[in-house]
């Protein structure tokens, strides 16, 4: 997969400017991507998916991500998806090798349970890639009469719901600052029958198949997801600075030959590689933990740690490329400007943002921390 990302960099780059003028993926791009398996690397192998080590996860978004932040981030939030397979009875609707994905599991719809399943409906915004998916995921507030049904742990029971693409439909919403070829659109359910099969609670169910990749926490999972395709923007966003600045002159210098330039290159690399190196050690030794069978506290809170951190690194980064590229970053034919766009709209992720440090800052300091946070 890495070796796929890898061979369709040129491809996406090349298209990028497309992609985020029709705000969306192009048909073309999307099968590129359900051919090489990336919708389906957290897919069970048991169900045909690849069911990769998370190091593979998030080196394939950075390589996708360093070719096109939006395409990136449709791999990202397809596989991620994907990875609710493992918590359906028979991982239907997920063994068909053609499918791309797309899904939103914050609770925006309502669900009232009758025979065989549920009745659902619902709105919810910033469904990426839908224009594309052929199974699409909405979470929903489980309800008894007039009040949401209730877990034994006294929490609201949030259930994850698979439709066909024909029983959704979209409503284009999606005129953003950035990531525009994410196509994030709203996606409307309007009284759709789901079978019980096609549906999953993951804060209270356990996923149906072994192995360490469903040891680790599935929002963990996704915040290193999201991270990853900002590294992969930092690092375009270094690279064409890098090319700039052989050429650009201030004064009689090129940018390359000012120090000022390399040494804020210099810092903004570090930012990235560093980023890389902590992800990367907070995955293995999860993972370790994992293949043991049980993820504790600490390690959890390690990887949201290790993500939070590598979204702030690429912002950081990409800041830096954007700034020294003076005035020639603004102009639209300079991939500086929508380096800096997207990273600065994957950073607004709820996932990523500050906030996800309080229960991280809880674990480190000895306070209790439910599992549910982390």
């Amino acid at each position: 997969m890495i070796e796929a990302a890898t061979a369709l960099l040129p491809t996406l780059r090349e298209r990028a400017e497309a992609t985020e003028n029709a705000r969306r993926l192009s048909p073309e791009t999307a099968q590129a991507f359900a051919d090489a398996g990336f919708f389906r690397m957290l897919v069970p192998s048991g169900l045909g998916g690849g069911e990769v080590h998370p190091r593979v996860f998030v080196d394939v978004l950075e390589i996708l991500g360093s070719g096109c932040g939006a395409s990136g981030w449709i791999a990202m939030t397809g596989s991620t998806t994907g990875l609710l397979a493992a918590y359906l009875p028979d991982g239907e609707p997920f063994r068909d090798p053609s499918g791309i994905y797309a899904g939103v599991f914050a609770p925006r719809g309502k669900a009232t349970p009758v025979e065989g399943g549920y009745r659902v409906s619902g709105r919810w915004p910033f469904t990426s890639g839908v224009d594309n998916a052929t199974i699409r995921l909405g979470g929903a507030l489980v309800f008894e009469g007039d009040a949401p049904r209730l877990l034994p742990s006294g929490e609201p029971e949030i259930r994850s719901f698979f439709f066909d693409a024909d029983q959704t439909s979209v409503i284009d919403t999606w005129h953003t600052s950035g990531l525009r070829g994410t196509g994030s659109h709203d996606m409307v359910v309007e009284d759709v029958f789901v079978p019980a099969a096609r549906s999953a609670c993951v804060l209270s169910d356990a996923p149906r198949h072994e192995g360490p990749l469903y040891t680790f926490p599935l929002f963990g999972l996704l915040s290193l997801g999201i991270s990853a395709v900002g590294l992969g923007i930092a690092r375009h966003a270094l690279e064409v600075i890098a090319d700039v600045a052989q050429l650009k002159k201030v004064g009689r210098k090129t940018l390359a030959q000012s120090e000022l330039v390399q040494v804020r290159i210099a810092r903004a690399e570090g930012e990235v590689r560093a980023a890389e190196a902590f992800m990367h050690a907070a995955i293995d030794e999860a993972w370790a933990e994992a293949e043991q069978g049980e993820l504790g506290l600490p390690s959890r809170a390690n990887l949201r740690l290790a993500a939070t951190h590598a979204a702030t690194a690429a912002a950081k980064a990409a800041d830096a490329a954007y700034e020294l590229g003076g005035g020639g970053s603004i102009y639209a034919s300079s991939p500086l400007q929508r380096c800096f766009r997207d990273v600065h709209t994957m950073i607004q992720h709820i996932m990523v943002a500050e906030a996800t440090l309080k229960p991280v800052g809880r674990v480190l300091l000895g306070q209790h921390v439910g599992t549910s946070q982390l």
